[in-house]
C-alpha cells in the first residue's frame, strides 16, 4: 500500500466506524467520507460520482458486469443469451461467463486473439453480426495481465454501442499505467482493483453508465444504487480513492520512467539470453509500460520461477489467480503458442517501487538460472525417453 493510502485508511478507521447508511451523527460522517471518495475516484477516472459503485476488488465488478447485465438483458429479451468475451480474459470475467453458459442457458464465445494478444474490432464485428440480437453483452479487458497487450476499447466500444449492446471492460491492468477515461472510451461498465494502484486488498469498483440496468448479485439493504448491497467499509473505501487519485495523478511520469526501465530490462536480459523472445505488442503506446513477458525456448516457466525465487526474484508464469495450476495460460494458447512454448514464459512486472537495481539483480541471475533450467529439461526429457 502507498504510504498515503494506509493514512488514509487509519484516519477513517480512527473515525468513530459509524455505518454509512446510517442517519446519526457517526453515521453521517460516514456516508461523508464514502461520498468524497466515490467524488475523487470519479474526477480521476472520467466519470459521474452516481457512476461509481464501490465492491470488494476486481473480481467482484468483473462479476457484477457480466453476471447482473447478462441477467438484465436476458430477462427483457430471452433471445439475448450470447456473452462474447475476449479469449485472453482473467478468469474472473471467463468463469463468470462459464457459469452463465452451465447454470443460465448462456452461450459463451470467446473471440480471438491476434499474435500479440488484441482483439481486433474486426473479430468482434464478425462475431457480433452473425446475430446482432441475440448477444447480450460484450466484455473485453482494457490490458491483458499476462502479456501487456492493450485492446482498442474505444473502438470496441463504439462497435457494440452501435448494436445497442452493453460494452464491459476490465481496467484493473489499465488504471494508473495508461490514461483511462470512462466517459470519452464509451464503455458501459468498467472494473478496477485497489490493490494495483496502492491501495488496499479488498478494495475495488465497477464505473456503470447511469441508466443502465443491471440485476444485483448481492440483495440486502440496496446500497449502491441497489446493485450491490452490504454495508460500507468506509476506511477501506478512502484508502482506495487515495491510491486511485495519486496513481492517476503520476501516471503519464510513472509510465515513462517504467518504459525506460523495462526496455532496459528487456534490451540487458536478451543480450544475455539471446534467443528470449518478448511476448504480446511491441513497446509502445500498445503495451502496459511495466510489463515484459518473455520466451525462454527449451525451459519450463516453473523451474525459472523457483531458480529465480531462491534467489529473491519474484516473477510469474502467468496469472497469479492460477499459480499452482499444471497447464499452461490460456492466454498464450489463445496467441497461437504450442503447449511446449506456452510452458517456457515468465512475466516480469514492474510498478511504482522498482528501482534500477532490481533490473541489476534479474541481469545477473537470469545466465546461470536459464542454463540449469535448461540442463534439467533436457535431463527429464531423457528419461521420459
Amino acid at each position: 500500500m502507498r504510504p498515503e493510502a494506509l493514512r488514509a485508511y487509519l484516519t477513517a478507521a480512527a473515525g468513530g466506524g459509524g455505518n454509512a447508511s446510517s442517519l446519526h451523527t457517526s453515521g453521517r460522517a460516514a456516508r461523508r467520507g464514502v461520498e468524497e471518495s466515490r467524488e475523487r475516484v470519479a474526477a480521476a477516472l472520467g466519470a459521474r460520482p452516481s457512476e461509481v459503485v464501490f465492491t470488494a476488488g476486481g473480481t467482484e465488478a468483473d462479476n457484477l458486469a457480466v453476471k447482473g447485465l447478462y441477467w438484465s438483458r436476458n430477462s427483457a429479451d430471452p433471445r439475448r443469451t450470447r456473452v462474447l468475451v475476449g479469449a485472453g480474459e482473467h478468469p474472473a470475467v471467463l468463469d463468470a461467463a462459464q457459469w452463465l453458459a452451465t447454470h443460465q442457458g448462456a452461450r459463451r464465445e470467446d473471440l480471438p486473439l491476434d499474435s500479440t494478444g488484441r482483439v481486433r474490432p474486426e473479430t468482434l464485428l464478425a462475431a457480433v453480426e452473425r446475430d446482432p440480437g441475440s448477444v447480450s453483452l460484450v466484455s473485453v479487458m482494457w490490458a491483458n495481465n499476462e502479456v501487456g497487450t492493450i485492446n482498442p476499447v474505444a473502438e470496441l466500444a463504439a462497435l457494440a454501442r452501435s448494436y445497442g449492446i452493453p460494452f464491459h471492460t476490465d481496467a484493473v491492468q489499465a488504471v494508473g499505467s495508461v490514461p483511462v477515461d470512462f466517459t470519452a472510451v464509451g464503455a458501459d461498465a468498467l472494473s478496477l482493483s485497489g490493490h494495483k494502484v496502492g491501495g488496499p486488498v479488498g478494495a475495488g469498483a465497477l464505473l456503470l453508465r447511469r441508466g443502465l440496468d443491471l440485476a444485483p448479485l448481492l440483495h440486502g439493504g440496496g446500497q449502491e444504487r441497489d446493485v450491490r448491497s452490504g454495508t460500507l467499509d468506509g476506511p477501506a473505501i478512502a484508502a482506495f480513492a487515495t491510491a486511485v487519485d495519486l496513481a492517476v495523478a503520476e501516471q503519464a511520469a510513472e509510465s515513462a520512467r517504467l518504459s525506460g526501465l523495462r526496455d532496459e530490462l528487456v534490451g540487458r536480459l536478451r543480450a544475455v539470453v539471446p534467443d528470449a523472445v518478448l511476448n504480446g505488442a511491441p513497446p509502445g503506446a500498445d503495451r502496459l509500460p511495466g510489463n515484459a513477458h518473455l520466451t525462454f525456448p527449451a525451459c519450463e516457466g516453473d523451474s525459472l520461477l523457483m531458480l529465480l525465487d531462491a534467489r529473491g526474484i519474484e516473477c510469474s508464469t502467468g496469472s497469479a489467480c492460477s499459480a499452482g495450476v499444471a497447464q499452461p495460460s490460456h492466454v498464450l494458447l489463445a496467441m497461437g503458442f504450442g503447449e511446449e512454448a506456452a510452458r517456457g514464459c515468465l512475466r516480469f512486472s514492474l510498478g511504482r517501487t522498482s528501482t534500477p537495481s532490481d533490473v541489476d539483480a534479474l541481469v545477473e541471475a537470469i545466465g546461470p538460472v536459464v542454463e540449469r533450467a535448461r540442463r534439467a529439461s533436457a535431463l527429464a526429457g531423457s528419461a521420459n525417453r
